[in-house]
């Protein structure tokens, strides 16, 4: 048993480093005395054929003897002189590897100074052991890279009632997004997370492309930044010797060309806010929008709801999902309920017609609090996020935001003050939004106006005015549907994981110590 084999804590004590030290020199060391042995311990090229789980799930014990070709990390060592036993595992799973020092003459050797971690390509033949476990018989075995610091081991044991036990998990969080790449070795369950994230992405550009709405790249630096209400990142362009800000939102370039005469236009992107950091928010987060000309927000909730329907059928092969002890059902129609009913239901007040001040005596009793910088719009918004949106588990709409709210999107067509706005909301949490695009230029001049004030009382998430987009506007946009959807949130929901720093392969930490 080599020295990684012993159990080696997850997170290392200030006094054990002087330990891991040790490890590490000791891993040099036998990477001098590969050499040594004529060996190259980091070669170009290995001409792998097979993977563990199809070789396991193929094998048959009277089929004709199989030779494959495997490379992966050894994960596990038990070496009995002139026989060894190790697990190899790839992308796909692990194997049992058998190894014998008549079979491999030198190389049994070199085996000797190679360590958990390490990754090898090994060729040979496919057999059972007597303890009935599809194994890989070597016939050769080449080092591919040598592992210089020890992994953290995890041990896995089936119980008496079949079920896998883990002993000493990689299990600190902080730890684990820091070392991703670590993560991914040693709970190789993560990396299921990050495939049905790819399979979520690939399925929304199946079914837009499907619709033909062309997939389109926008400015991810720009003079000016809009489409949300979020403090940017900013930078600056030493050539042009100008300001430039990471985007906050795709929205007023994908509606420049809904002006230029696409019918629909969509991107998935990466967005920056300049805010701070909780379990649903990172400053740096994947998002989808949509946009489709002539068409207005009751089709894109019909839009919305199937869209998500069929990514979750396509990533778990069923419409539900369990969440915090919930089966939540993306089945559709979902739930539709406008904002002020919404509020009255969970907290008994209507907030319909009030004016600000009134608004904040209501926040006050329902012990809401607010900053003194926001206006109507952000005091409804706070007295939903933090009274009602919780209760809302089952995938609903909520629709017809206050005006205030919504300074892109269209004047309710029926209902004085409000706007086509929805909300798709589940689980307690937004992952999508939705409007009538607004296409009325001077009204939106206006609107902007009216957050250009709000930016005078200290609101610094108030949009700026955009000239060039109203500009745009001025030559005419048609009636317009369109819809951000947050991958990240969503990933979230379909892979059972409540922190969406689960979900991005590499969050945004603070500087390690």
């Amino acid at each position: 048993m080599t020295d990684d084999q012993k159990n080696i804590p997850r997170q290392l004590e200030p006094q054990e480093h002087e330990d891991l030290n040790v490890l590490m020199i000791r891993r040099r060391e036998e990477l001098e005395e590969l050499r040594k042995l004529g060996l190259n311990p980091y070669p170009h090229e290995f001409n792998r054929n097979d993977f563990s789980k199809e070789i396991i799930e193929s094998f048959k014990d009277d089929a004709p003897v199989r030779t494959v070709s495997v490379a992966g990390r050894i994960m596990s060592l038990r070496r009995m002189g002139k026989a060894s036993f190790c697990h190899l595992q790839d992308s796909h799973g692990k194997i049992q590897m058998y190894l014998k020092k008549d079979d491999l003459g030198q190389m049994y050797d070199a085996f000797k100074l190679m360590d958990i971690g390490d990754i090898v390509g090994v060729k040979g033949f496919v057999f059972r052991t007597k303890m009935g476990e599809v194994s890989l018989h070597a016939q050769s075995l080449v080092l591919l890279s040598k592992s210089l610091r020890p992994l953290p081991i995890v041990k896995e044991k089936v119980d008496e009632q079949g079920n896998k036990v883990v002993y000493d998990p990689f299990s600190d969080k902080e730890l684990r997004y820091r070392q991703r790449y670590v993560d991914l070795v040693v709970n190789p369950d993560v990396r299921e997370v990050f495939i049905k994230r790819s399979k979520i992405i690939s399925t929304f550009r199946q079914f837009f492309d499907t619709r033909n709405y062309t997939e389109v790249e926008t400015p991810v630096l720009q003079p000016m930044y809009g489409g949300a209400s979020a403090r940017p990142f900013k930078t600056h362009h030493n050539a042009h010797d100008i300001d430039l800000y990471l985007r906050i939102a795709d929205e007023l370039y994908l509606k420049r060309l809904i002006v230029g005469g696409f019918d629909g236009v969509y991107e998935i992107s990466k967005d920056f806010r300049n805010e701070g950091m909780d379990r649903t928010h990172n400053p740096e987060f994947t998002m989808l929008e949509l946009y489709v000309a002539y068409k207005d927000y009751r089709w894109m909730m019909e839009l919305a709801e199937q869209a998500i329907y069929e990514i979750a059928m396509a990533v778990n092969g069923k419409p539900t999902a369990v969440l915090g002890g919930h089966e939540i059902n993306f089945t559709p129609p979902w739930k539709r309920i406008s904002m002020f009913d919404v509020i009255k239901e969970y907290t008994g007040k209507d907030l319909r017609g009030k004016l600000e001040a009134e608004l904040r005596a209501i926040a006050k009793e329902l012990h809401v609090e607010l900053e003194p910088t926001i206006g109507v719009g952000g005091i409804i918004d706070e007295i939903f996020s933090t009274r009602v949106e919780h209760y809302l588990v089952q995938p609903t709409f909520i629709t017809d935001y206050p005006v205030e709210m919504s300074p892109l999107a269209k004047k309710h067509r029926s209902e004085q003050g409000l706007v086509e706005r929805f909300e798709g909301i589940v689980n307690g949490q937004e992952i999508c939004n939705a409007f009538s695009e607004l296409n009325d230029p001077l009204d939106q001049r206006a609107r902007f106006e009216e957050q250009m004030k709000l930016r005078a009382r200290g609101d610094e998430e108030a949009q700026m005015i955009d000239e060039d987009f109203l500009r745009a506007l001025e030559y005419g946009m048609p009636p317009t549907a369109g819809i951000g959807i947050g991958i990240d949130r969503l990933t979230m929901l379909l892979t059972n994981k409540d922190s969406i720093r689960d979900v991005i392969f590499f969050p945004q930490m603070k500087p390690e110590k």
